[in-house]
């Protein structure tokens, strides 16, 4: 009897907007896994029919959670997702955007269960998307339902919902350009980030660019002997190798001449900001299981994922990787390479610049090609926007502190694009967890983080409406 008073006092407490996120908590749940269940993987081709699939179950939810309309609408590549409610002209609109498509599951055998069927194991929700980003999209789509239901809508909302952001939205900007007054409102707000700690909040203030190549190096004309050969003819997967190592001097400063000429320099006052975030180096070293950490000279772990570029070798490949031995000496090497970016470092001129340099330096005795793939532009958010303070305000509704302005080390490509296309700056308002373990096995996102988020948002609207 006690335990039920407690359980009824806590009740009528309740907001009306908590009240119905606690009474459909389960519904909300279930709706997520059932986004979640469908692999819909842009990088990889067979996954097309998935991708409408998706787009149709976006659609469909924006609906029923009270959008006058919603519409699954073509681009040049994956289907883009367009809904809106206008309660009135005259108050401000909220451009929501998210994505539907997720990283592949590969290496399979790392997960721990089968990663789109969704699964709960100590308060966290397993799952490829889990967070990034059907679980932090979601959030929003409740929030949205959850404000229509209990007649607390004080904002017109617009959401854009895409297929290709794992692939770095090739096709979005031209989309947005073709529905410029279509997409018309003053804020855009995206949950595709992270918080410090599950008692820490955080707002990003600034993502970095990115620029990602995929280089070849071809030896001789068809695999050889390395008996008969070793010795004689050159490796490409030794010289790529070599190539690759050039590229970081003994300082891990990045060697491509004129790569840092547009860095916008960070100062002094700034960087120590920064490094008020707190961050314990044994705790991190310790979660990622390595004994040393290794970065630029001068700076900071924090500045290093923050405001500093980046080379890295995501992918090498070549030869014979069978069961048991091959002498071989390969034909071909091959490697995917990204920089991230800072401010000011256009990704277009840096990738011009990484593809010749890459090539001045091949020796004679191998053939280098050098493709692009993808890239975008660093961006940064004003933090005196009333976007921003009614994100602040939110935060501190429901974590009961103010969140910290935080540098992400990584990128969304098309955040940069929506300022230059539409003449908009996003408020990133995450809620992922560096042991989220986002593009890798076992990805997952805590149901607090979930529930908690759904509320945030909600209450964000309410303050930017006041603001």
């Amino acid at each position: 009897m006690a335990k039920l008073i407690v359980v009824l006092i806590k009740h009528l407490k309740m907001t009306p907007i908590k009240q119905y996120i606690e009474e459909n908590k389960q519904r909300f749940l279930d709706e997520l896994f059932g986004l979640i269940r469908i692999p819909s993987i842009s990088s990889i081709a067979d996954h097309k029919p998935d991708m409408l699939k998706a787009a149709e179950y976006w659609k469909e939810t924006i609906l029923k959670a009270g959008a006058d309309k919603a519409v699954v609408m073509p681009s040049d590549g994956n289907p883009v997702v367009y809904g809106e409610k206008i309660i009135d002209p005259a108050l401000p609109t909220v451009l929501v955007y998210a994505h539907y498509d997720v990283m592949p599951v590969d290496p399979l055998d790392l997960w721990k269960s089968p990663p789109f069927e969704p699964e709960i194991r100590d308060g966290k929700i397993y799952a490829r998307g889990a967070d990034d980003d059907k679980g932090q999209g979601f959030m929003h789509a409740k929030a949205f339902e959850t404000l229509v239901k209990t007649n607390s809508l004080s904002c017109n909302v617009k959401f854009m919902i895409e297929g290709e952001e794992e692939i770095g939205s090739p096709n979005l900007g031209k989309w947005c350009a073709e529905h410029k007054d279509m997409l018309k409102a003053d804020i855009i707000i995206v949950s595709d980030t992270g918080i410090l700690a599950p008692d820490i909040p955080a707002i990003t203030t600034g993502l970095r660019g990115l620029a990602y190549w995929e280089v070849e190096v071809t030896g001789p004309n068809r695999d050889l002997h390395s008996g008969l050969f070793g010795g004689a003819v050159a490796n490409p997967i030794n010289t790529l190798a070599e190539m690759i190592a050039s590229m970081l001097d003994e300082n891990n400063h990045i060697t491509i001449p004129g790569f840092y000429d547009d860095v916008l320099e960070s100062s002094p006052e700034e960087r120590e900001l920064l490094n008020k975030a707190p961050l314990d180096i044994d705790e991190y070293k310790k979660a990622i299981d390595v004994a040393e950490l290794r970065g630029e000279k001068g700076y900071t772990t924090i500045e290093h994922t923050g405001i500093r570029p980046t080379f890295d070798v995501c992918g090498i490949w070549g030869g014979y990787i069978g069961e048991g031995a091959k002498t071989v000496l390969p034909s071909k090497a091959q490697a995917k390479i990204s920089c991230r970016l800072v401010p000011n470092q256009n990704h277009e001129k840096i990738a011009v610049m990484f593809k010749e340099h890459f090539e001045k330096i091949a020796p004679k005795s191998v053939k280098v090609n050098v493709k692009v793939l993808h890239g975008g532009q660093a961006y940064v958010c004003p933090i005196d926007l009333p976007a921003y303070k009614a994100a602040e305000k939110a935060y501190n509704d429901t974590y009961g502190k103010m969140p910290i302005p935080l540098r992400s080390g990584g990128s969304i490509p098309i955040i940069s694009t929506f300022e230059d296309v539409l003449g908009l700056k996003s408020v990133l308002m995450g809620f992922g967890l560096e042991s989220n373990a986002i593009h890798s096995p076992n990805e997952n996102f805590p149901l607090d983080s979930y529930y908690r988020g759904i509320e945030t948002i909600a209450a964000f609207y309410k303050h930017y409406a006041e603001l």
